[in-house]
């Protein structure tokens, strides 16, 4: 009888354990998806201030298509991305043409002196300090998550429930500067 009692007792310990592990599992992947939620925030913040900077760089420089259009097509390529990767890409395909907005300005005084277009950048400047932020807080989690499904004994639970590691937000390599903001 003392034997059944111990077989039970270790069921009943082996299945707390599995229960902890998976909510400790489940509780990483929750906090991996909600800081991609505050980048994804900022992104979508970044995409309309770029979007008010092709509005406000189109009334002077009607002649500049060629940087309007390519600063809206990023804008569109970027709003659509979808994961850390395909996002990653986006947000270093819109910053050059952002760029190019700015390089624009230059030749219009008007519009470099405009109290609109310089908060605009100077909200441009704060939002990239801010989404290098969230990148942080994303790939910090992102590391925690995975190193808890790749370890033992996460990894013995992980894989039959079916967690996946999660990709880092990064740029590519010399992408990472931000949108050029000069005066």
């Amino acid at each position: 009888m003392t034997a059944v009692y111990i077989a039970i007792g270790v069921v009943a310990f082996l299945l707390l354990v599995l229960v902890l592990l998976y909510n400790g599992l489940v509780r990483a992947r929750n906090t991996v998806d909600e800081s991609w939620s505050g980048i994804d925030v900022q992104l979508k913040r970044r995409h309309d201030l770029v979007g008010n900077l092709i509005e406000s760089v189109k009334g002077y420089a009607v002649h500049e298509r060629d940087a309007l259009q390519a600063a809206t097509d990023a804008r569109a390529a970027a709003s659509g991305a979808r994961g850390p990767r395909e996002a990653a890409a986006a947000e270093a395909a819109l910053t050059a043409p952002t760029s190019r907005l700015f390089a624009v300005a230059e030749a219009y005084p008007d519009l470099k002196a405009s109290d609109n277009f310089l908060q605009l950048q100077n909200e441009l400047s704060h939002l990239e300090n801010q989404i290098a932020a969230a990148r942080n807080i994303y790939n910090a989690n992102a590391r925690h998550y995975n190193d808890r499904i790749q370890s033992f004994p996460g990894m013995l639970v992980a894989k039959p429930f079916g967690f996946a590691a999660r990709e880092y937000f990064e740029l590519p390599a010399g992408e990472g500067a931000p949108a050029a903001v000069s005066f």
